[in-house]
Order: C-alpha cells, then structure tokens, then sequence
C-alpha cells in the first residue's frame, strides 16, 4: 500500500479510554477515504465513520474512473500522494486515452473499473492504516465540542445509537446520503444510493450549526444482465493496445473487457415524450436541482427535440459480474416506461433489467461558505469535501478529499495549510471555482475551466505536484528520489533534441514529403523538426542514432513541450501575473460597502464571498476589471 510506511503504527488504546481523536471523517467514500488517509499519513489519530463497512469506496453510478480533466484530477492526486489512482489502476479492466484527436492539453486517461474489486481493495487500504481507525455507524449529530476552550476546541460527533466521539477537526463527506431521497416515477422515499439507508439526522444538527444547505439532485441509469444483450447489432468499443496508468509508478492494468456502443431511435424518443408527464423531473416532484452536463434521458429528449438519436455505451461493472452500466440513459422514469424505452434500442430488444434508473435528491452545502482550504468560514474546525460541497464525480470528491484531509491534520499539528493554485493544478481550479464561484448545480469538472490547461496537462501531473507531495510528507524519499531522476532524464532529452542536428537524406525527406511537410536542404535540429504538427518521435527514430531508450510517455512529454514552447511560455507570464494579484492579501474586516467607488453588485458579491487576495476577488462572478482597480487604489492609500 503506497505510503503507509511513513507514519508509525500507533499501539490501540486501552479499554475504558475515551473515544478522542485528532481527526473524525463522516463518509467513506471517494472523498472521505482520501480524507482519512491523509490525516493519518500525516500523523493525526483519525477515525471514519460510514453507515455500512460493506459499501466502503462503492461507484453507485458509473463503473469508471477518469476521463475528459477527471483523468487529471486522478493523475494529480496521485502525485500528491493519494491512492485514487493506485486503486483504479489495480482495479481497471479496459484503459482508454480521450481526445486524442484533440490538442495534447485534453488528452485524458479514463479506465472501466472492477466497482466491487475497487471497492474491496479500498477498504483494504483503510483497514490496514495505521493511525485510523474504522468504524460502522450513523452519524446523527455534530455540537461544538464546549467543555474545551482553546481554538482548536473541536466537535463532539454523536451516533443514532448515542455514542459520543470527539476532535478537534471534523471532515463532512457524506456524499448523496443527507436526507436522501430515491425517486422513481411516482414512488419516492428515503433513501441513500444503491439501495443504502439516508443519513436522516445531521442535516438538522448543521442547520444548527449555521450551515448553508441546499438540495441538489442527481440520477443513474439501468443496469441489465449482459446475457439478455445482442451485442451483435453494437459497436465494439475496444481499450488502448497500450494502457496509459493513472499512477505515475506502479504495473500495467490487466485489460480484458469490451465496451459497446449503440443509440436510442425515433421510438425510443416517442416512448419518453408520451410518458413525460410520469417524469418526477417535470412533475414538480423533483426540487432539487440537476446536473447540466450529465441530464438524464428525458431532460435530453426535452432540450435537444431536433436530435433524432442519442449515444448509449454498455459498460461491463465488473469482471465476474453480468450487469452491463448503461452510459448516457440516467432517468427517474417508472420502471415500465423505462423497460418499453430500453426495447426500442438496437441491441436491447430483449434485455432484463437488473436494477432500475433512479435519481436521488440530497442536501449539500453553499460553497461559497467555505475557505480555499474547505474548512468552514464560520466553523473553524469543520471541513467539507466531495459532493457534499456541490461537486459531481468520483475524482472531483477525492481530490477535495484530500485537500480537506491534508488541511484538517495541519490545523491539529499547527502546521499553515495547503492551498493549491489554478495555476499549478485542476484540484487548484476546482476547488477555487467552488469557494469563489459558487455552484447553482452539481459542479463538474472540464478542461474548459482552466486557464492554464496547456500547463497542467496530465502527463505533467507528477512535474507540478511531486514536490508539493514529497514536502507534505505523503510521498515517500524513494519515489521522490525516482521523480527526481526522471525529471533530470527528460531535461537531458530536451537539451539534446535542441542540439542534435539531423542531416538531410532521400530516405528522411521522403518521410516528410509523406506526411505532407516540406523536405529538408540542409542540416536542421532535431528540436525544430519536432515542433511540425506532422512530425513525432517515433517516425524520427530511423534517423536519430544517438536517441537514449526513454519510456514512450517520456518522449512524448518532452515532444508536447517542444511543439507547444510558444504557448507554454505566454501561459507562464500569465501565471505571474496571476501569482502576483495572489500576493495581494485582502483584510479579513474589510468593509466592501465602506467603498464608494465600487459598484452595488459588486460590494454585494465581494460581501458574500470575502474573497482572501485580490487574484480570487478577480475570478467572483459580478466583480469586474473596473471593481479589481478600485480596489488596487483602496490598498494602496490604506497601505496594504
């Protein structure tokens, strides 16, 4: 298990002793597995708690982990020293590379994943911790913790059968499960996801608390038993000859699975549109509010009409399991409508349902209420991380997760906290989009959201974060001391390629007429031949005897560099500049509406979000050029 060795075993308490820790983390999933490992990797005695042991790390949706910026996040949690990406390699059945028809910033791994062999394997890691520990119950109540009076007072967590816990720092991740509630054409009733009980309690006790709740609502599709499928009128979606890991150090996946693919048709829209007034989600039954990117069938078929079909991928869930995921057929229709639809899809005339769609209403927070850290504003002590804070998404909740973990045991261990920037990850961005921009629904992570994502493409992950993991303590000396040989291997590579001179030849220029780029006449450095769209390393190696033998990503890391330097370069002087409006700190009392100068909207919105430096107050939806230059001129008179 990666890391586990830093930390010492910590020997158990003895009978009778109270039940103290540094570190409580309520939710064991995606996000609150990370949460709890960092905690205790850093030293803090950590407990997580989750209401059955047998669903610890389950993927209630989709049976994947990765793609277009998850993959990212995957990537860079892992070099942060989290487990996400060792588990999904471990577990992955099929690996695909996305984009690869697009520019190298959108390249993203994704990987189907064994869900009950991932999810065994997390609880593996947990169990065998030390420093943690873990534990089966409901949490139903959190209460400041007054019997203590230092800063770092804590909270008392109390479980539906009265038990009492304490920390002084608490992680919320709970998930979907917050007064959960299945909707399923006109049955509705409480309850969390994959048939789990709801957390009915808390929801109240935070409330008490003073924190910001709202609801929000997602959805799943069927699953059907693979048997029941003609595969035959499907199109095979097959993984890469060669898979791409999500870990920067660790064995291939062992793929064997097949995907396919097929589409709904003119009679799979008539069904839905005749049954939409069955809909929950137009009924008014729904109050919670959806994602945008990942609608559910019938919100498809009401806002894109002139669309005649729509893709539907068949996801194996698991090696020894039958059950088929069924991407891109979300839908909170009755069970009947949804067999009559299903049976209008090529392919699945025929097929038995294992386990209906359903969607699921649940409470979250207003981000907003949060710090760059995801501790409360008003709650010191108190951390949010996954979709508790508004997020969709296996890989966004484990990146929060972490973040949400490595900072709650700095603020037990008095060490200063773990910001990450936009401009140094995709856990930087979303984090940032969330405590400065708010969410009106569930928040998913995409490249479009980064400024920089030229910068933080996945392949340099381990580049931008190795350093920051290996500092925190998460990363072990030997892999740090592997990073740091690697690292020195490709800036080798670089210096080479741009003094390496390749000769022109009848053989090198019929290559290049080939691909359609101009032959050579003289000599030309290897460098500059790289930087043609057309040209890679690999149509090079004939003519570039003094190549080293370096890994295939390698090559193509240093390539990307190469073909990009231009862009790379104006992308850095925007960092600085970034960097230099983040140095610009924003007093915690400052009174935006003692600011005449700045405008209504924008006092009220500076108000709401109390913005840390001048770099975020920037990004606030609301909050112009204009504003940000008024307030330049406030700190300077003041001088800040």
């Amino acid at each position: 298990m990666q890391n586990s060795h830093l930390v010492p075993a910590v020997a158990a308490q003895p009978p009778g002793s109270p039940q103290a820790y540094d570190v409580i983390v309520i939710g064991a999933g995606h996000a609150g597995i990370e949460a709890a490992l960092a905690a205790a990797r850093l030293g803090c005695r950590t407990a997580v708690f989750t209401v059955s042991l047998d669903w610890v790390g389950n993927m209630p949706c989709n049976p994947a982990i990765g793609g277009s910026s998850k993959g990212h996040l995957v990537r860079e949690i892992d070099a942060l020293g989290g487990e996400m990406a060792r588990a999904a390699d471990e577990n992955a059945i099929q690996c695909r590379m996305l984009n690869l028809g697009k520019g190298a910033a959108v390249h993203s791994p994704r990987a189907q994943i064994d869900r009950r062999a991932y999810a065994g394997s997390m609880k593996v890691r947990l169990e065998q911790q030390p420093n943690l520990e873990l534990r089966q119950a409901e949490i139903v109540e959190i209460r400041k913790n007054v019997s203590r009076e230092t800063i770092a007072a804590g909270y008392e967590v109390i479980t539906r059968t009265g038990m009492c816990y304490t920390a002084q720092c608490v992680v919320l991740a709970t998930g979907t499960f917050l007064c959960g509630k299945i909707h399923l054409g006109d049955t509705h009733y409480a309850g969390g996801p994959d048939g789990m009980p709801p957390a009915a309690g808390l929801s109240d006790s935070l409330r008490g608390l003073g924190v910001p709740l709202r609801r929000f609502k997602t959805g799943t599709p069927p699953r059907v038993h693979r048997g029941s499928i003609d595969l035959t009128q499907m199109e095979p979606q097959r993984g890469d000859p060669e898979a791409v890991t999500f870990a920067f150090e660790g064995g291939a996946p062992q793929q064997q699975a097949m995907c396919h693919l097929t589409y709904t048709t003119a009679e799979t829209k008539r069904v839905i549109q005749e049954n939409l007034h069955r809909s929950p989600l137009f009924s008014g039954q729904i109050e919670g509010v959806g994602p945008r990117y990942c609608p559910s069938i019938e919100d498809k078929i009401v806002r894109f009409p002139e669309k005649e079909r729509h893709p539907v991928f068949l996801e194996p869930c698991g090696r020894d399991t039958a059950e088929m995921y069924l991407q891109g057929l979300s839908s909170s229709l009755p069970e009947d409508v949804q067999l009559a639809f299903l049976r209008t899809i090529p392919g699945l005339e025929r097929c038995q349902v294992m386990r209906p769609a359903y969607a699921i209403e649940y409470d979250c927070v207003d981000p907003l209420a949060l710090r760059p850290t995801l501790e409360f504003k008003a709650l010191a002590g108190l951390y949010g991380a996954g979709q508790f804070n508004g997020s969709s998404g296996y890989e966004e909740a484990a990146a929060q997760g972490l973040v949400a973990g490595i900072n709650a045991a700095h603020k037990v261990l008095g060490k200063p906290p773990l910001v990450l920037s936009r401009a140094e990850s995709y856990i930087g961005t979303l984090i940032d989009d969330l405590v400065t921009k708010g969410c009106r629904e569930p928040y998913r992570m995409m490249t479009a959201r980064s400024e920089f994502r030229l910068l933080l493409r996945h392949d340099t992950a381990d580049r931008r974060l190795r350093p920051v993991g290996y500092q925190l303590g998460l990363v072990a000396a030997d892999c740090y001391a592997r990073f740091r040989a690697k690292q020195a291997t490709l800036e080798a590579e670089r210096l080479r390629a741009q003094s390496v001179t390749l000769p022109p030849s009848a053989a090198l220029n019929a290559l290049l007429e080939a691909h359609g780029t101009a032959p050579l006449v003289s000599g030309i450095r290897l460098a500059e031949l790289l930087r043609r769209p057309q040209i890679d390393y690999k149509m090079l190696q004939p003519f570039d005897p003094t190549r080293p033998e370096l890994p295939e990503a390698w090559l193509r890391e240093v390539e990307t560099d190469l073909k990009y330097e231009g862009y790379i370069k104006r992308q850095e002087a925007q960092v600085r500049e970034m960097k230099r409006l983040e140095a610009l700190q924003l007093p915690p009392t400052l009174e935006y509406a003692q600011i005449p100068a700045l405008r209504l909207e924008a006092r009220e919105k500076l108000n709401a979000t109390q913005p840390e430096t001048i770099g975020q107050a920037a990004r606030i939806s609301g909050v112009n050029p204009a504003d940000i230059s008024v307030l330049l001129i406030y700190l300077h008179k003041q001088g800040s």
